[in-house]
């Protein structure tokens, strides 16, 4: 619901801003309201970020107006009303996060005491006095929005602040968001590539290439797709992620498709029959039924009308009929692994193995000892005790070796920014030993391979997130390693480049490539063969997929409340005990214990547990 007592905190007209002969942003017309969730989601370059910063005076617009917090002075000292987040948060490493927020406080004029109000307000607390350089991807982002809340804003800007945060923590972090705006004072503009997180929002603009494409608040947008969304059953022996790339291969019936709850969800085009759809040519007993449509779905199916200018699928070949194989040959071995830094243990006597083909996923919180495991596999940092084997090579006593077989995605861009696509490409076929002649074929061959072609001579720090993504990829597949590490490599990336990105995992695995992978993303933790769950540095639960969701001592329902703490308050008055109550998207989820019974008059509708509630659950279960 809209408060329309106040003026509006945003009003845009035409808002334009070019760079040189790129428009960024096309004349963008924008009204947040006191008391809105203002969602924007997009493409990785679609104008978001230049949108926020024309807000807060950082980049100067081309044409069009806008005012902020009534005003269009921003030197009128309405900044200081304004919380801001954007591009990810910049501290100083060698500082606590509560130094840091002391430090910025006193420049801006918060007392003290406000900074640890911030850092409770974020989960913090307990890692307020450790330096900045040890937290995790997620902990820092966590610090930013601690930030953006010094001095008890009146409007909220931020840019994508639950990139890299785990699952649990950024249900909190939500849940902070509307508290904060429950008031009807306080304004929130956000962009995200979380759908999930959009559907939280009051009203969602789509944009792309700096134009408004779709504009409405969730429901309006889901309604665009009602009728074409369907969930199809896997058939035997054939891993989701393969069904996937047969739908999304099929671009002239299919929308969109995503592995869910052991099965896959796909999206019809407009006015097409189901009978059109070539998956059923490869599995002719496909069985599928009608589903409810998701914003991500409309979102998919908005960006779908554009014009396809590129296939991600050169080199990327997939037989949709072959089974799942996948070796009895260990490509990777850990024992006991642990490793310290002083006092602090990052990963605690961690053992696994991980097989030539498969797909490995490690899951876990922020801080959970994930990037800590990958460095060390990667060879990356030594382990301060166990046993390392990367493709046969101990990693204790030959690093080196065993990093010639090795390909890794950082978790964040690592690629050196001041070279061009080219030059970066080149370094590392030169780092990895390749012979000249054939570090020029590798380029040629990754720069297609990877929709790179036409932008050899643009500068890696200047490209959009999905770009530096793709750059990543090729660099780390430059000398067609045997094992791929992938740290978090698709955090901040869009929908569309994610399914992109997965297409080409499949591929690579039925070729016999092993991949380990951490995500937040719980959908693509569908994706993998097996799972294993880290948290403050433990193992503490493993196997695949549906054995994780079997082996869950709770069952799943919906209920029909519009917020946690209605559900909690009903199944509390009800005498139900419960794990964990929280929203998912337009959904109040409730994981209670299997031997409960919820009588008929809370209105609760069991469903299918997800890799999302498996996560939530532990996490919970951990943290106490």
């Amino acid at each position: 619901m809209k408060h329309l007592r106040h003026a509006p905190s945003i009003v845009t007209r035409g808002l334009t801003k070019d760079f040189g002969e790129r428009r960024a942003v096309n004349a963008v017309d924008l009204m947040v309201n006191r008391g809105e969730v203002f969602g924007f989601v997009g493409l990785n370059g679609a104008g978001k970020t230049t949108f926020m910063r024309m807000l807060v005076g950082l980049v100067r617009p081309t044409a069009g107006t806008f005012s902020v917090l009534g005003t269009s002075d921003l030197g009128s000292g309405v900044m200081c009303r304004v919380g801001t987040m954007i591009e990810g948060p910049a501290f100083h490493p060698s500082m606590t996060g509560r130094q840091n927020l002391r430090y910025i406080a006193r420049f801006v004029g918060v007392v003290d005491s406000e900074v640890d109000h911030a850092l409770n307000e974020v989960d913090l607390i307990a890692r307020a006095d450790s330096k900045y350089r040890t937290y995790s991807l997620g902990m820092k982002q966590r610090l930013g929005i601690a930030c953006a809340l010094l001095g008890n804003p009146e409007l909220l800007i931020l840019d994508e602040p639950t990139a890299g945060v785990d699952p649990l923590s950024r249900r909190e972090l939500w849940e902070i968001l509307k508290d904060l705006v429950k008031g009807g004072h306080i304004s929130v503009l956000v962009s995200t590539a979380y759908m999930e997180e959009a559907e939280l929002c009051d009203e969602v603009y789509i944009l792309n290439k700096g134009k408004v494409l779709d504009r409405g608040t969730p429901e309006e947008l889901r309604k665009e797709t009602e009728g074409r969304c369907r969930m199809a059953k896997t058939p035997e022996g054939i891993p989701p992620r393969v069904l996937q790339a047969a739908f999304l291969d099929d671009w002239e019936s299919v929308e969109d498709a995503v592995p869910e709850k052991g099965n896959v969800r796909f999206v019809l085009k407009e006015g097409v029959p189901l009978e059109r759809v070539k998956a059923f040519s490869c599995y002719p007993r496909l069985e599928t039924e009608s589903v409810p449509s998701r914003l991500e779905d409309s979102f998919m199916c908005c960006l779908g009308k554009l014009e396809r200018k590129e296939s991600p699928l050169e080199g990327f070949e997939l037989d949709y009929k072959e089974p799942a194989h996948i070796s009895g040959k260990v490509d990777i071995e850990v024992k006991n692994l642990v490793r310290r830094f002083g006092d602090f243990t990052a990963v605690d006597n961690t053992s696994f193995q991980v097989h030539e083909g498969e797909i490995f996923g490690l899951l876990g919180p922020n801080g959970a000892g994930k990037s800590t495991t990958f460095k060390m596999l990667c060879g990356l940092l030594p382990a301060s005790s166990g046993e390392l084997s990367v493709a046969g090579v101990n990693l204790r006593t030959a690093r080196a070796a065993a990093r010639a077989n090795v390909g890794y995605v950082a978790q964040k861009f690592s690629l050196y920014g001041m070279l061009t696509v080219r030059e970066n490409l080149e370094f590392f076929g030169g780092a990895y030993g390749l012979p000249r002649q054939k570090i020029k074929e590798r380029i040629k061959e990754v720069l297609s391979r990877f929709g790179l072609s036409g932008a050899e001579d643009r500068m890696a720090g200047d490209l959009p997130g999905g770009y530096k993504q793709r750059l990543s990829m090729a660099a780390a597949l430059l000398h067609e390693p045997k094992i791929l590490f992938l740290d978090e490599p698709t955090s901040g990336i869009d929908p569309p480049a994610r399914r992109i990105f997965w297409r080409q995992i499949t591929a690579l695995a039925a070729k016999g490539t092993t991949v380990i992978i951490t995500t937040h993303f719980m959908d693509e933790a569908e994706h993998c063969d097996e799972i294993a769950f880290l948290q403050m540095g433990k193992k503490i639960a493993a196997g695949s997929p549906a054995q994780m969701k079997e082996a869950l001592p709770a069952r799943l329902y919906i209920l029909p409340h519009e917020s946690a703490c209605a559900a909690e308050t009903a199944l509390a008055a009800a005498g139900i005990p419960y794990e964990e109550v929280y929203v998912f998207g337009r959904q109040v989820r409730a994981l209670v214990p299997k031997d409960a019974v919820l009588p008929a008059a809370l209105g609760a509708q069991p469903s299918v547990l997800t890799m999302e509630d498996v996560f939530i659950y532990y996490d919970r279960r951990q943290r106490g």
